[in-house]
């Protein structure tokens, strides 16, 4: 059989529901390539950012007026990204889209573990305290709140110190 065929079919032991066949993989020659090579990426994070930051959806302002029950700005936002979300897997499944690099795009299934509960209260907790969840944070700090770097640095040292006790924590 395949080698990448056996790779596809094992199960994978990963906090990602999305992923391509290399996906959270870093080669040491995807490591020598020139960085403009990956200019695709730079673009689409760019783009990206821009439509956040026309939209509000990296205002502090309106992640409180969220929290506080003020405005549907935010939850109409969210939850046009979740419909757009499952017609976009619909369509991945349905057409076998690739991802940028041609890699088949693959869905492994998720359980559900006590831990998800934990780590989503703590994840809004930190959203509601700092304004800033891990995809506005740099097109924060792009659009000049250069405070959010302490929330940058913090988030970098939770994914950090989690990579690190992940194996003790409880399943």
């Amino acid at each position: 059989m395949d080698k990448n065929i056996q790779t596809i079919n094992q199960p994978v032991n990963t906090d990602f529901e999305v992923r391509s066949q290399h996906a959270m993989c870093v080669n040491k020659s995807e490591l020598d390539k020139p960085l403009w090579t990956n200019w695709k990426y730079a673009v689409l994070g760019i783009a990206f950012g821009i439509v956040f930051v026309k939209a509000e959806i990296v205002s502090w302002l309106r992640i409180q007026e969220m929290f506080r029950l003020e405005s549907f700005h935010m939850y109409g936002v969210i939850g046009s990204a979740v419909v757009v979300g499952l017609i976009s897997v619909m369509l991945i499944k349905k057409l076998r889209i690739r991802s940028l690099d041609g890699e088949p795009i693959i869905f492994t299934p998720k359980q559900f573990n006590k831990g998800q509960i934990f780590g989503g209260l703590m994840f809004g907790f930190g959203w509601a305290l700092t304004g800033a969840c891990p995809g506005p944070l740099f097109a924060q700090i792009g659009s000049g709140a250069l405070v959010v770097c302490v929330t940058l640095l913090s988030a970098i040292a939770g994914t950090w110190t989690y990579g690190k006790l992940r194996e003790h924590l409880p399943h």
